[in-house]
């Protein structure tokens, strides 16, 4: 009795064509859609993420924003500090003694108040042209806020330096 496939390309054609019919199969059968269906389950579920991880997003940048309204009193004022101008407290508290500044009596300084200065830091941080306007306003002759010192008595009565204040004008 003779074999019907004999020869190795014999066997290869026949190895081709079942592998082209079970291929033909799988893509003909009706089970092929489970995967479908599983891309498409899986789908929804990564755009339900994106969905809710957005949310929370939008939530959390909400929540952001409520609390720097509620810290921008505490900011501004912190900002304020940085940049010369002090926080006076609800009812003016905060001030300096201004009038331990040589040439500043207790007239001078409730004027110094009325005008906004209220402290040594902004006395320290004055510029040039800032104490040109003060002395013009309080009606002094022009160049005593730089011979008197202002800014560095304010400085050293500031940062604490009681002793090299008292050594240095009195």
């Amino acid at each position: 009795m003779a074999l019907p496939y004999e020869t190795l390309t014999q066997f290869a054609g026949l190895g081709l064509t079942l592998l082209g019919g079970w291929f033909l199969g799988l893509a003909t059968a009706p089970g092929g859609g489970k995967w479908r269906d599983r891309y498409h389950d899986e789908e929804a579920e990564h755009a339900r993420y994106r969905d809710q991880a957005n949310e929370e997003l939008r939530a959390k940048t909400k929540r952001i924003r409520e609390l720097e309204a509620l810290t921008k009193g505490a900011t501004a004022a912190a900002a304020g500090a940085a940049t010369g101008t002090a926080w006076r407290g609800w009812f003016g508290w905060g001030r300096d003694n201004l009038a331990r500044i040589r040439s500043i009596d207790e007239a001078r300084e409730k004027r110094l108040n009325e005008l906004g200065i209220k402290t040594y830091r902004e006395i320290e941080k004055m510029t040039a042209d800032d104490e040109l306007a003060l002395e013009q306003r309080l009606g002094l002759s022009h160049g005593t806020i730089g011979t008197e010192g202002w800014r560095e008595q304010a400085a050293l009565l500031g940062a604490g330096n009681e002793d090299e204040h008292s050594r240095r004008f009195s």
